[in-house]
């Protein structure tokens, strides 16, 4: 019992003393959720990525946009690029473990989207060839990671760092921080119609939700006439 209790505390002190710390960066994470907000309701799209316990965060995250974290509102547009198993293998084998995302961003990814990339150590090459893509593409790249400095964190344009050597700790903080987030892009889709948040040029707004599908219908003479 004694020894069980050990772990626990130990453990959970661990968890203590990022905390405060934890607090002070996760404050980005409101103008993070009002800059996905109106991202993603003037139709564009979030990617997600990271691997193992960092890949279940991603889904994770995808989950609650596509569903929803409190009360019931229009589906979003997120994708976590490892979940697509078939793709995901066939990447692997065909152009190597290091495309694996990066050749998804280029697939999915369009200029304005957001990608978020998810790691502990931000030494993944496969997320950081992932996020050379989404500069490519013309993707804004934020990434959730432990303490920095690193890699990864040096190829985005935000992180949000959870300053704690226990890659643990670091998962259950950024596990806090895809609710939080999630909690302030519902709370901001309602207030981004009609306003751009700063740092997108206002040129750059879609008028609306992404068409998945177009029918086209012959009218009279043959000419071409968009079925609504």
């Amino acid at each position: 019992m004694t020894d069980r209790l050990s772990t626990l505390d130990a453990h959970l002190s661990g968890l203590a003393a990022a905390l405060l710390p934890y607090r002070r960066e996760a404050e980005r994470l409101a103008g993070w959720g009002t800059e996905l907000a109106w991202t993603l309701a003037r139709g564009g799209r979030l990617l997600v990525a990271g691997n193992g316990g960092s890949a279940a965060e991603a889904q994770h995250l995808t989950a609650e946009l596509v569903g929803k974290l409190r009360d019931d509102r229009e589906p979003l547009s997120a994708i976590a690029l490892h979940a697509e198993t078939s793709a995901l293998t066939a990447i692997g084998n065909d152009y190597g473990y290091d495309e694996v995302f990066a050749r998804q961003v280029r697939a999915h990814g369009r200029p304005d989207d957001i990608l978020l990339l998810m790691s502990t150590s931000g030494t993944s090459t496969n997320l950081l060839t992932a996020a050379q893509a989404g500069h490519d593409t013309g993707l804004r790249c934020w990434a959730f990671t432990g303490p920095t400095p690193n890699p990864l964190a040096d190829l985005c344009h935000d992180v949000l760092a959870v300053p704690s050597p226990d890659s643990q700790v670091v998962q259950e903080l950024q596990l806090v921080a895809t609710h939080v987030l999630c909690e302030y892009v519902e709370r901001g889709l309602p207030a981004s119609a009609g306003r751009t948040p700063q740092g997108v040029p206002a040129g750059n707004a879609r008028s609306g939700p992404v068409r998945t599908g177009v029918e086209v219908v012959l009218g009279e003479g043959g000419r071409e006439v968009e079925a609504r």
